[in-house]
């Protein structure tokens, strides 16, 4: 049993997430400790709690101490990978049950079901954009695209946004198996391609997204960005909420994003300043991944049978955590050279798949 103290590196939930994923896919059993214990709420929150639970049923894997506010789990998937629950297809509903994110669920849950070669339609009920994930946008538009690519494919349809604090946001959600995990290589960039921009809103007055959209379109063009297209959506929620995606998914080998979620007591203005200057900051360094896509693409890439190159910004905790948690599962190699102003990240996959 390989035993992962939760508490190394950032210490997060995506330490979590990541364990479980290359568990279930390696098949092999685990023991976390220390859970979130650096966090002001140790332990695992709800929506751990939910993808622990429907990820046990699903693949009919043995989980002691599952509840929330549990600092150590032993998680022990079925020996046999065809044990995944076929009559639990095309009718599963997961709950989170608050706002708790719905992205940072579907991290877990779209690899471990797509490279453990199954097939999945389910709804999901909890928070669409909420702070500390990424936005449901950003997994349908950004990691969407990057995944496609490795070889990893899933939609998601919002049927309604989820926003702190009540949640109850709706996404109907359908992952595909994988063939085959593709490595690749994002160094190649073109100066000439131009970002979209989503903005949504919903209980708000429709200049809330108008203004955000204003605001990024006018940092992006003091720094010599045009934008290809934007648009303004009214959506349904129970919760007053906004959020804004700056995005650039190109055949010019350089994929993404940069959201923020609208705040109480901050301006319109503010949210899409900030949303646009970050993506500022990667175009203008030509990167070929945004940091928080570089940590989520580590995992699936060390699983290739290639060689996966590509540049980031910065180096971060989560990526440097989750490196340190392949490496306790797979033998692997990697490098992180600086390269101008960047990193330039390399994977040797194991070919494990």
């Amino acid at each position: 049993m390989i035993k992962i103290d939760g508490s190394l590196g950032e210490g997060g939930g995506q330490i979590l997430r990541s364990s479980i994923t290359l568990s279930l896919i390696l098949n092999k059993p685990i023991e976390i400790f220390n859970i979130r214990s650096n966090r002001p709420n140790p332990g695992l929150r709800p929506q751990h709690f939910s993808t622990l639970k429907i990820i046990s049923k699903l693949f009919n894997a043995k989980i002691s101490n599952l509840k929330i506010g549990s600092q150590q789990i032993c998680f022990e998937p079925e020996d046999n990978k065809s044990e995944f629950v076929p009559n639990m297809q095309n009718n599963t509903v997961i709950d989170i049950g608050t706002a708790g994110s719905i992205s940072l669920l579907l991290q877990t849950l779209i690899p471990s079901i797509s490279i453990s070669n199954n097939h999945l339609k389910f709804r999901v009920i909890g928070g669409t954009d909420v702070k500390n994930s990424p936005t449901i946008d950003y997994m349908r538009f950004v990691l969407s695209e990057m995944f496609k690519r490795i070889g990893i494919r899933f939609t998601i349809n919002v049927i309604k946004r989820g926003y702190y604090p009540n949640g109850g946001g709706i996404a109907d959600i359908e992952i595909f198996p994988s063939k085959k995990i593709e490595s690749l290589e994002l160094v190649k960039i073109r100066n000439d391609v131009r970002p979209n921009i989503i903005s949504v809103y919903s209980n708000l007055p429709k200049h809330v997204s108008e203004r955000q959209i204003s605001a990024a379109i006018s940092r992006l063009e003091k720094n010599e960005i045009q934008c290809n297209n934007y648009t303004s959506s009214l959506e349904n929620a129970e919760s007053k909420g906004s959020s804004i995606l700056i995005y650039l998914t190109s055949d010019s080998e350089q994929i993404f994003g940069s959201d923020q979620i609208g705040e109480r007591n901050k301006k319109s203005e503010e949210i899409g300043n900030s949303a646009a200057e970050r993506f500022a900051n990667y175009y203008l360094k030509n990167v070929g991944v945004d940091d928080n896509l570089a940590d989520m693409i580590i995992l699936p890439l060390s699983l290739s049978s290639g060689r996966s190159v590509f540049t980031v910004q910065n180096i971060t905790n989560h990526l440097n955590t989750n490196l340190q948690i392949i490496n306790k599962f797979l033998d692997f190699r990697y490098n992180i050279k600086s390269l101008d102003n960047k990193n330039m990240v390399t994977i040797n996959g194991n070919g494990s798949y």
